[in-house]
């Protein structure tokens, strides 16, 4: 994929999307830089950037904390003197900072049309129905624990956290999943089985890590009566899945592996766990975005590599570990995640120089109810170590 192209044809229609002033639409990229770090430094301690992984360069080398979700997560809530929490991701993880931030702090999304595909698969009032058809169905509560996907809203956190569940990322999703499923409550009583959401790839493959049989996993469909199950299937699953998927890692299949390993003989796989089970199996190793960094640079020189994620990481990862190392996206037209994409050098300049004239633009607050749920389901997470 032809990164450089498409950000020439996305500065053409960039007030398209949430309207910026005209001032901010055409400026050269050595204007926007010099101007992005004029402004960062005069707000020196009172701001503080986190940036995801799958941002694009020219946003990412701003952001004082680049990693994932988990890593991002415990920055945000380690992040206790700035005044401005100002997220380039997407709007699920700038809620999380609003969750996790300190009083008096204010997080900022630049762009609010950057979302989650993903996170919209799973709308607080399909968990809420889900729970009246489970109790319809003649199961206890008690006995399902819900595991969030940090990639899911506020509104999904927090119906999550008032039923004893936890949030997980890519991460620790297994360290997650092996606690809800040994976690004892205050009466005594454990869960029976777990509720996964909303992607069913992550809590399939990590299930089947954890030794859950495929034959024990039903995928639960929010917009079926039931969820499209019957009782006795629900009773014989350990695992609850949501059908849910990220539009980014659904592209890879097991014949691109197929057509990498024809090409490089002596290269592997490395496939993140958003990715279907097939290709999750067919590739040599699975893990997060911190774990596919730390592992292909820990590699031997002269490793080749196909990674199985978003192409801004990859490209990013390639020119760090080049020329040692030989670094390759799996799909040969690279998958972008078209929402991360959307937070550009523009409105990062735009918030930023807006706080500096006492503005504050795209501020992301979690309403005070949802925010007291959501939290203990986040903090459940962070103290699992």
């Amino acid at each position: 994929m032809d990164i450089q192209l498409l950000t020439q044809v996305e500065k053409q229609s960039i007030g398209e999307r949430q309207p910026l002033p005209e001032r901010y639409l055409r400026l050269a990229d050595d204007e926007m830089d010099a101007r992005i770090a004029a402004a960062k430094r005069a707000l020196g301690k009172r701001l503080v950037i986190l940036g995801h992984h799958y941002q694009r360069d020219e946003v990412i080398k701003f952001a004082d904390f680049v990693g994932d979700s988990l890593k991002l997560s415990r920055a945000a809530a380690a992040q206790t003197s700035a005044e401005f929490i100002v997220f380039c991701g997407v709007h699920f993880m700038a809620e999380s900072a609003d969750i996790l931030r300190s009083p008096g702090q204010t997080v900022i999304l630049p762009d609010l049309a950057a979302g989650c595909s993903m996170a919209d698969m799973a709308a607080g009032d399909q968990l809420a129905m889900t729970w009246r058809e489970l109790l319809e169905m003649g199961f206890d509560l008690n006995s399902i624990v819900p595991v969030t996907y940090i990639n899911s809203s506020a509104a999904i956190k927090a119906s999550v956290g008032e039923h004893d569940g936890v949030v997980c990322t890519s991460s620790n999703a297994a360290k997650i999943m092996t606690w809800a499923l040994s976690h004892e409550r205050a009466d005594g009583t454990r869960a029976d089985r777990l509720l996964m959401l909303p992607d069913e790839h992550l809590g399939r493959n990590t299930g089947y890590k954890l030794g859950i049989p495929l034959d024990r996993m039903a995928v639960w469909d929010p917009n079926e009566h039931w969820g499209g199950l019957t009782p006795e299937t629900i009773e014989r699953a350990r695992l609850i899945l949501w059908k849910g998927h990220c539009s980014v890692h659904t592209r890879f299949n097991v014949a691109q592996i197929e057509a990498f390993r024809k090409r490089y003989p002596a290269g592997k796989v490395i496939a993140h766990p958003e990715c279907t089970f097939e290709v999750v199996q067919a590739a040599d190793l699975s893990g997060s975005t911190e774990h596919i960094i730390e592992t292909v640079k820990g590699s031997p020189k002269g490793s080749i590599w196909a990674v199985a994620t978003e192409i801004h990481l990859v490209n990013r990862l390639a020119q760090q570990v080049a020329p040692d190392r030989t670094v390759v996206t799996l799909d040969p037209f690279g998958c972008l995640c078209s929402t991360m994409f959307r937070v550009s050098p523009n409105h990062l300049l735009w918030v930023l120089e807006g706080l500096l004239e006492g503005q504050v633009y795209n501020q992301i607050a979690v309403p005070d109810g949802t925010k007291r749920w959501a939290k203990l389901a986040l903090d459940r997470m962070l103290e699992i170590r």
